[in-house]
């Protein structure tokens, strides 16, 4: 497969600006630093040059129910990629690390089903405490995942388009 030209991260094609719409999923517990990655995924987006008007956010109450979230939102049509945000910590009723295995794998199937991105950032740390050091760093640390989303977003969309332009040559 030939490998397509891409555009530097602060660039933007023509062809980007033409999608229809994004959304964003992001899980309600601990809601203060989830918000976070949304708003700086949108935010890296929109300094690309995209629409902030072609983003939709849907809560949902915990990581668990995003993988259902992003099938019914991928069946709609409406989305090109989807972003997902959560923090899955250890609470003491489930294991996390069984939950966040559930959620991943739930999000990796309904991409392959679909055929719609889901980009992830669906964090499981290891030690996690309401502390505000702990706070604090991941406020800030999903600060830095919401960035990655939206160069990963930007890449995953122009490599899509190149595809399709590939299938139209046909």
């Amino acid at each position: 497969m030939k490998k397509s030209e891409t555009n530097n991260d602060n660039e933007t094609s023509q062809t980007t600006l033409t999608h229809k719409r994004i959304a964003v999923i992001q899980a309600n517990w601990h809601a203060d630093i989830v918000n976070q990655a949304t708003q700086s995924f949108i935010k890296g987006l929109v300094d690309r040059g995209y629409n902030r008007d072609i983003f939709d956010i849907y809560d949902v109450p915990g990581s668990l129910e995003i993988p259902l979230m992003s099938k019914k939102l991928s069946e709609t049509g409406e989305y090109d990629l989807i972003m997902a945000a959560g923090l899955i910590v250890d609470g003491g009723i489930y294991r996390h690390d069984f939950v966040a295995k559930a959620v991943l794998d739930g999000m990796m199937q309904v991409q392959l089903e679909t055929g719609v991105p889901i980009l992830s950032v669906v964090l499981t740390p290891h030690h996690f405490q309401e502390t505000a050091a702990h706070m604090g760093f991941f406020k800030d640390h999903f600060v830095i995942k919401g960035q990655e989303a939206a160069t990963a977003c930007h890449m995953t969309l122009s490599s899509i388009n190149g595809v399709h332009k590939l299938k139209l040559a046909s």
